[in-house]
């Protein structure tokens, strides 16, 4: 397949059709006889995703692969991010696929091998590789027949399981994925010092620390505030404490580290809204560290159930957005008003209240409806 999509004539309709309406033009005959329609709208759907999630394969020879396996690799941005946390002689890459990761991952290795039991996706990954001048041994097994072969020691493994059943449906609990983690997991800790593995954002903190006695670290990343994935870290040596880390790419906010079971202890300042208001990014919601925040911040948190912080005087250094607002009365909220809408532990949804005050949405305005302990407020934004 590879070798017939590289022809020039098929690249050069491949780049002429790239904003061309996809389910029109499956519909057509492939001009080519030895490439299917079906194989030129794959390789534009790769392209277009290309564009935003890893534009560096944005290069002539460059093969894209089946639209599931787009979807499952990680961007570039949270690829460079893990990149950095790594280094050492000898990486693999127990579950290639796509190969992202293990292309950023690896740079600060002398040694990369590329495990992928797909034969027809190591082989686009190969000649990816290839095009991008860096060099890996690529090996087509499956994992679990690796590790029983296996008599090396890796300084890193990485794994990102694949997180379909045989119905296609996501799952997210360890022993559900493919590898099971679970299973294999004193395996891959005697053939390497540290195990590093991406999951989905939906996975369960508390379960991911009761089941992997081995774990140390945990990352939850997000992108401009959309979180994208759990990257956790194993090692055979046992560690005191788990650090975890809050990590919000593409913005300004700083890392928020804490260690995990903190929050078990953490005493919250309770206050009224002050000068400032402040809303915790996703990856600290994920994370779940609502009174941490407060204790560690010295911000006052406005009720148990409301996941918003204050100040008079302004802290800069949060790992979210901040907010400076006012206390205003309901019937002080002109209609046909345009503001963009919060709703925090409070009775009505954003649209509900937009219905319920004709408001206009968007603009550079907010209103946060909320509560205190004192009972329901709305703020405005000054």
């Amino acid at each position: 397949m590879g070798n017939k999509l590289l022809n020039i004539k098929i690249q050069n309709y491949i780049n002429a059709n790239l904003n061309t309406d996809l389910p029109t033009l499956l519909l057509k005959k492939s001009p080519f006889p030895e490439v299917s329609m079906h194989e030129i709208v794959q390789q534009i759907k790769g392209k277009q995703v290309a564009q935003k999630k890893f534009p560096f394969l944005l290069k002539e020879g460059i093969i894209f692969p089946p639209q599931l396996n787009l979807e499952q690799s990680s961007s570039e941005k949270t690829a460079i991010y893990k990149s950095k946390l790594l280094k050492g002689e000898k990486f693999i890459d127990f579950t290639t696929g796509f190969g992202i990761d293990a292309y950023y991952l690896s740079e600060n290795f002398k040694q990369i091998t590329l495990v992928e039991q797909n034969p027809d996706l190591l082989e686009i990954v190969k000649n990816n590789w290839e095009v991008l001048g860096k060099n890996a041994t690529f090996i087509n097994q499956k994992l679990e027949s690796f590790l029983k072969e296996n008599k090396e020691v890796f300084d890193v493994i990485y794994l990102d399981p694949a997180r379909r059943d045989n119905n296609k449906n996501k799952v997210f609990l360890l022993e559900d994925l493919s590898p099971d983690i679970l299973a294999i997991q004193e395996e891959l800790l005697s053939s390497a010092d540290k195990i590093v593995i991406k999951l989905s954002p939906l996975i369960d903190l508390k379960y991911l620390v009761s089941v992997l006695p081995s774990i140390f670290r945990i990352d939850i990343i997000a992108v401009k505030n959309d979180v994208k994935e759990i990257v956790i870290f194993l090692s055979k040596e046992k560690k005191d404490f788990i650090s975890c880390y809050c990590v919000n790419l593409e913005s300004n906010e700083p890392v928020f580290q804490f260690t995990f079971g903190e929050e078990e202890n953490g005493h919250a300042t309770y206050g009224e809204p002050e000068k400032y208001i402040y809303i915790p990014n996703n990856t600290v919601l994920k994370a779940g560290i609502f009174n941490l925040i407060s204790e560690k911040t010295g911000l006052k948190k406005l009720h148990p159930n409301t996941h918003l912080y204050t100040s008079d005087a302004l802290m800069q250094d949060f790992p979210g957005r901040i907010f400076e607002m006012e206390n205003i009365d309901a019937k002080k909220i002109q209609k046909k008003s345009q503001y963009n809408v919060i709703s925090k532990n409070y009775p009505l949804k954003p649209e509900e209240i937009k219905k319920k005050y004709s408001l206009k949405d968007g603009g550079e305005k907010y209103l946060i409806f909320t509560q205190s302990k004192k009972g329901k407020i709305i703020l405005k934004s000054v």
